[in-house]
């Protein structure tokens, strides 16, 4: 098979398993009448090029469906969440999830890629489930709790260095998104990455413009973004966060002695073109009668 059929058969898996992502958020905001869905929308192609290509991960270590939520962490109790993505190996890369209410659409993704059942959704936000609506280290796909913005960025650095000094080959991934760019633990830790001349360490970001209360560029403007991260000493690539190419391509970026950080703008009604109407209130999509779900339903089955 010629390099030019490689890549054409996997941008057709990456956009199938995109696709899935989004199908699989919408119809379980349609089921649960409340879901973090535009955040599933703007993410579903940074996401599946990441577990299609560029993470170098092994086979899943944990069961197809997750177990219940089991407690707290403590000695002797194991939280498989880390496992879904492969055995911790030093040749194996580690992704950490930042912006933990994006979980439904990592769920999703590893559903898409034969990690996770499908089955396991039924779960999502249960009580007692695992399957959390935001995620936490016990949840499938994810290795630490994130869910005070800001922090995984911080956690990657010391996981980096730690492989660094053990000669491990395997990279730390991040998946943010651009609201964590307001916090200045953000920066402290790119700061410490430039520093420490990390560059086992990628960055995708998730720059949809939108959090909870309203637009990133009203509530606190965050750009340009480029010049802050390559101010604080990133290397930073900007791309279309919907283009499947660009998205893998970006992340083999030669950057040699500082972190990479990959700027990924997108849209928060990508693949489900019925929220537009609904900007710019789309941080928590509920709906709001039986009409407008079945709107919605009926938009579902042609997807």
């Amino acid at each position: 098979m010629s390099s030019s059929t490689q890549t054409e058969a996997w941008v057709d898996r990456a956009t199938r398993v995109a696709r899935g992502i989004r199908r699989r958020a919408l119809q379980l905001t349609i089921e649960k009448n409340g879901c973090y869905l535009s955040q599933a929308l703007s993410s579903a192609d940074i996401l599946a090029v990441l577990y299609t290509k560029v993470l170098n991960i092994g086979p899943s270590r944990a069961p197809l469906k997750p177990p219940p939520f089991a407690g707290v962490p403590r000695p002797g109790l194991h939280h498989l969440g880390a496992d879904y993505n492969g055995p911790r190996a030093p040749q194996y890369d580690r992704l950490l999830l930042s912006a933990a209410h994006y979980a439904v659409a990592v769920y999703a993704a590893l559903v898409e890629t034969g990690r996770l059942a499908p089955e396991a959704l039924a779960d999502f936000n249960a009580d007692g489930s695992s399957v959390e609506m935001i995620g936490a280290e016990h949840s499938p796909g994810m290795e630490l709790t994130t869910g005070s913005f800001g922090q995984a960025l911080s956690q990657a650095g010391g996981v980096a260095l730690a492989r660094r000094l053990k000669q491990e080959s395997g990279k730390v991934w991040v998946f943010m998104s651009d609201g964590e760019c307001e916090e200045g633990q953000t920066w402290e830790a790119v700061q410490a990455l430039a520093h420490h001349k990390l560059d086992n360490v990628g960055v995708y970001i998730d720059v949809n413009g939108q959090q909870v209360d309203g637009l990133t560029s009203e509530v606190m403007n965050i750009e340009p973004l480029a010049d802050r991260f390559t101010a604080f000493g990133a290397t930073v690539v900007t791309v279309d966060g919907h283009d499947i190419e660009a998205l893998e391509r970006a992340a083999r970026t030669r950057h040699a002695g500082t972190p990479l950080v990959i700027l990924c703008y997108t849209n928060t009604a990508c693949g489900v073109e019925l929220l537009e109407e609904r900007k710019p209130n789309l941080h928590y999509v509920r709906f709001k009668s039986e009409a407008e779900i079945n709107r919605y339903r009926d938009y579902l089955r042609e997807m």
